[in-house]
Formats: C-alpha cells, structure tokens, sequence
C-alpha cells in the first residue's frame, strides 16, 4: 500500500476531530521517530512547509498597564496599578521602587498603601493601554509596511522588506529596541520566521533571532506551555500528565491529541513551526490624529496645560510626518467635570505638521481663552489631511531689543495675524479666470482649504497691478496725454485690449496702458474705445 504525504487538516478553532480517512494519511508524531498504525504502514512524512519566506518580529509589552498609566502620575513617587477582583481593589503591577518596598503583586491595595503610604496608587484603565498599543504602533509604521496587532500587549512586524533599507537585521533591532527604550517601554523582543513563534519566544522572555524555519523545531521544543496563551486548564491538565513544554506535546500522538484537546491547539503547533500558513491583519492608523490627555485631577495651572498641549503637538507630528501628510486646522477640547467642553480651534495658511509652529500659535490663541472651570482632560483633533507643499520662502522680522533675531515666511506672519485679531480681519487673494480687471480676483479666507484655492499662474506677458482702485478714477488730460496730480504721464507699455462680458451689462471696451510719472511710479491708465476719449485711472503697480 502506498503513503501519501500531506499536510494536517485545516480545521477550525472548535471543529471535530480530525476524520479517520485523514488521520491515516497523516504522521502520529511531529519527531523523527513515528508510531506504527498497522503493519502495513510504518513511515510516514512529515507535513511539508510554507515555501514563502517571512520574518516577524515581536514586541511584547509585560508592564503595558503600568507603563500606560504612569504618564499621568507624579514623577518620582513609587507607582501600582490596581485591578478589582471579587469586590477587592488588589495590586495588579508595581514598579521596581514599590517592589522594593515589599508590594508584591495580587497584594490588597490597603495593604500595599499601610506598607507604603507614598505609594501613587492607579486603577488600570484598559482605554488607555487600547491607546498607548496604537501609539507605538503608529510608531512602528515607520519600519514596516505591515503592523499587527496580536493581542492587549503584542505587536507584530514583518520585516523581511525592511532589512536592505535599514541597513540589515542588527541596525533594524537596535534601532527598534533603542526607539522603545527612549518612549519609556519594558519590551521583550523576538524575531522568528512565524508570526506565532515570535509570540512564543517574546513572551517566554527568550531573545532570539531565528531566520530559517528549519531551525524553529529545537528552538521551539524548549518553551514552557505557559507561554503559548493556552487556556490555564488545559496547561495544568498536561502538567499532570507530565506534558511542561512545547516538545512534550510534540511527542504526544496527533490523533489522541487532537480527540482530547480539541484541534486549535494542533493547529497552534502547526503553524508556530510553519507547516500551515498564518494569515494576520494588518493595523493601519487613522488618517485622522484625535489624542487625548486625562488628568488624575483638576487643573488649573495654564502653564501645565499648556505643556500637555505640547505632548499632544508632538504626538500629532509624528503622526503626520509618517505619512508625509500636513493638515490646515486642529481643535483642542479642555473638558470639565460640571461644564461643556471649551473649544480651541487653530488654523494654517498651508498645509502644516510642525509642533513648534502649531504651539507658537496656541500660545497666542492661550492667552485670550476663557476656561470657566478647571480642565479634567485634554482632546486635540485634527482636521482634513493633505499632501504637504513646498517651504516658501523665509522673511526677516527683529523681535524686542536684545532679542534673538527670527524669521517668518509670509503665510506664518499671517496665521499670527489671525491668531491675535481673527480669521475675519485677514484675507487673501486668489485669481478668478476673468478678463475684466474688476473681478479677476476675489477675497477668501487663508485658513480655507488650500488645494481648493491653488490656481495657474498668469502668464507672464501680463501686467496687473496690486494695488487696484475700486472705481476707475476720471483723469484730465493736456494734449491727448493723461495727467495725474499735475504731472503729465507718459505711455510707456500697451495697448492691451480688453473687449469681453457683451453678455451681461457690465461689458468693457478699453484699451489698457502703463504709464510713468516723472518721480518713477508706474499706474494703470484706460481710455473707452466706444466713448469720448477721456483717461482713467484703474491701479498703481508696485
């Protein structure tokens, strides 16, 4: 009788045991050596695996529910967090200066206060480990196209594209490893062909970098079961039976295994060793930046706001920067316990990321705002993403005596404009594609949608000027030539003819010059062309 060799069957988490026609065709045994069916059948290959090459690399974050909270709790002072369990507040977690106190974890939260009454003691907030996770892995989008998250504290990189661009795998760990060392993060780090191998390792705390999958059997068999996230029932069922680590259940018979077990566990196995393939989901950020701060307690302090603002600023630029994306308009939210939330709202000439400049304008805006009681939390949200456009160019502005000089591109001197006396008394110009000097351009806001309000240039051969009068001023003339303030003018460009809007009652037929007054200034003169032929006045150029 011929074997046939084949993979294990695909089963779902909670579907029967493995049929008996499938079982004969597949091995009793993950080792070398195999147990015997029949005598007609002794050996029997083992299951072949992915030929697709990946790497993943795995964080796992053990101290996440600590490290998310202590950004809000006082520098310094020994910190726990606290989880209710049967009615009782108990220690969670504690930091190394509350562990050296004797806090120990499971520890009432009374007890833990009566050993260590400068214990800063926090209740674990599970929004804001949800938080901090996309945070960092937003963060990470940095060294990889694909980021998934694999639980509350595991995040997952394929960085098998990433290698050549970051310098090869050592300058891509520690690059990584440095990163979250300085974001104030305990990770225990992993790298593995299998996106759940590279779980298993992180989570055993074993910091290993395996690359090719035939050396992830021996790796593997030396894991403790308490690292693989199985139900705790079923670990210490094996642990009776003498089954500790991930080798041990590889010496078990598939078929027996999979009757009592259940088929997810197998399908564990398979796929930490690369026989069956594992599909993940790939995380992606919201286009859109909405971060928030909250208070232990109420804050009156604008200059602590203020700072808390800036954190937001920082974490809204990161944000942007990864995606090489700018925005024109961002809003905080100062909540309060017994009021409506006060709203700030800021905006940009262009489309803009850079904290500083978004915090130079806050500044302004913070001095003017009315906060009618103390804040509790603090939410920024940010407005519509674009491209980012290119810099202008920088204009020099000397600040009080004594100062330092700085510069300021027009756009920043009018978003300042704007922040001290409104959007309503600063205005821009755009181009309208019209003949008729009059309406060729209109007023808008500088804080509206810059792509919507980018046109063409004029063609160069087109002479306007930019101060233009609102009516066309009667000039007299002396000889046929225009006079202006007493000084005859002279003709030194034109005529431009300008026939158009026949088809309304405000058509034009003039012949446009530019003229020259004796002390150098240049004006905008037209003559009718159906009329008498007197001058007018219709703009000063620069």
């Amino acid at each position: 009788m011929k074997s046939r060799a084949c993979r294990p069957p695909a089963l779902g988490q909670d579907a029967a045991p493995t049929p008996a026609a499938l079982q004969q065709s597949l091995p009793l045994e993950y080792g070398g050596v195999e147990l015997a069916r029949g005598s007609e059948r002794s050996r029997s290959p083992l299951p072949v695996r992915d030929p697709v090459q990946h790497l993943w690399f795995c964080i796992w974050l053990p101290q996440l529910p600590l490290e998310a909270v202590a950004a809000t709790g006082e520098p310094g002072a020994p910190l726990a967090v606290v989880e209710e369990r049967h009615g009782i507040h108990r220690i969670l977690m504690a930091d190394a200066a509350a562990r050296a106190a004797g806090v120990m974890s499971g520890q009432a939260a009374n007890a833990a206060l009566a050993l260590l009454p400068t214990l800063q003691v926090e209740e674990r907030s599970l929004p804001r480990e949800q938080q901090a996770l996309e945070g960092l892995a937003a963060w990470l989008e940095r060294f990889s196209s694909f980021v998934s998250m694999a639980g509350p504290d595991v995040l997952l990189l394929e960085i098998a594209g990433s290698l050549r661009l970051f310098g090869g795998l050592q300058a891509l760990r520690e690059s990584l490893s440095r990163g979250l060392r300085e974001m104030g993060f305990a990770a225990a780090l992993a790298i593995a062909p299998t996106p759940l191998a590279a779980t298993w390792f992180a989570r055993a705390s074993r910091r290993v970098c395996i690359r090719d999958t035939a050396n992830l059997g021996p790796a593997l068999r030396r894991l403790p079961l308490t690292c693989l996230d199985w139900p705790e029932n079923l670990c210490e069922t094996l642990a009776g039976m003498g089954v500790t680590t991930v080798g041990d259940c590889l010496r078990l018979p598939r078929e027996g295994f999979t009757r009592r077990f259940g088929a997810r566990c197998l399908l564990d196995l398979d796929r930490a060793l690369g026989y069956l393939s594992d599909p993940r989901s790939s995380w992606r950020a919201p286009e859109r930046f909405c971060g928030d701060y909250e208070m232990t307690t109420e804050q009156t302090d604008r200059a602590l706001l203020l700072n808390i603002c800036e954190d937001l600023l920082q974490a809204h630029e990161s944000f942007l920067l990864a995606r090489q994306l700018g925005t024109q308009r961002l809003a905080f939210s100062f909540f309060h316990l017994k009021a409506a939330a006060t709203e700030l709202r800021l905006g940009c000439a262009r489309p803009e990321r850079s904290a500083a400049r978004w915090l130079d304008l806050l500044r302004i805006r913070f001095e003017q705002l009315a906060l009618p009681e103390p804040v509790i939390a603090v939410r920024l949200r940010s407005g519509v993403t674009q491209p980012l456009q290119a810099e202008s160019g920088d204009l020099p502005f000397h600040g009080r005596p004594g100062a330092s000089q700085r510069r300021f591109s027009i756009a920043q001197l009018a978003e300042r404009l704007i922040a001290r006396i409104g959007d309503q008394s600063v205005q821009a110009a755009t181009m309208v594609a019209e003949h008729r000097p009059q309406y060729a351009w209109r007023s808008h806001s500088l804080l509206a949608d810059w792509s919507s309000n980018t046109h063409a240039e004029p063609p160069p051969y087109l002479q306007r000027p930019l101060w233009m009068l609102p009516e066309p001023a009667l000039l007299p003339a002396d000889s046929g030539s225009p006079v202006h303030q007493g000084c005859r003018l002279r003709l030194v460009d034109g005529p431009e003819r300008l026939e158009t809007g026949w088809w309304d009652e405000d058509g034009i037929s003039r012949d446009y010059y530019t003229a020259l007054r004796p002390d150098g200034r240049r004006l905008w003169v037209f003559r009718n062309r159906d009329h008498e032929s007197s001058w007018y006045l219709h703009g000063y150029f620069g």
